[in-house]
């Protein structure tokens, strides 16, 4: 028995090597516009909402909650005063007909909300810093399907 090999024209290889490098710069467009527009929404979003870094905070004390590191500074000043509310304990460690509970719950639920955000921002712009390197590996493919 013989083995038949098939081969692939080199014209054709560029062909598909060609078109790949095009899906690729699309794909990467669609993660890059797609990542800036959801920072944009996100930051929007919470500017919104008119919230300030307490001064207690360890850092950013005074700047408005719209970017990453202010969320993140709001909602650890948050954790703190929770702490203190609760006197050391969390919600579900509070008992139920303890005054404390209902704020050291609501403080929880703020907190959890804008470190929701602050995830929200790195998926952003993880997403747009993909879609920069997609369109630049589909630069290469389409440079390279060329020689």
């Amino acid at each position: 028995m013989s083995e038949t090999t098939q081969t692939t024209s080199p014209t054709r290889s560029r062909k598909h090597f060609r078109t790949t490098g095009i899906i690729t710069i699309v794909v990467g467009i669609a993660f890059a516009v797609v990542g800036a527009v959801a920072y944009v929404m996100v930051s929007q979003t919470l500017a919104d909402q008119r919230i300030v870094v307490a001064d207690d905070a360890d850092f950013l004390a005074g700047d408005d909650v719209d970017g990453p590191f202010s969320a993140y500074a709001q909602a650890m000043v948050i954790g703190k005063h929770a702490e203190e509310i609760g006197g050391g304990k969390t919600y579900a460690e509070l008992p139920q007909d303890d005054p404390a509970r209902e704020s050291v719950m609501t403080a929880s639920f703020l907190q959890a909300s804008l470190f929701t955000s602050v995830v929200a921002f790195g998926v952003a712009a993880m997403a747009f810093v993909l879609g920069i390197v997609l369109v630049l590996i589909g630069r290469v493919m389409m440079r390279v399907s060329r020689e």
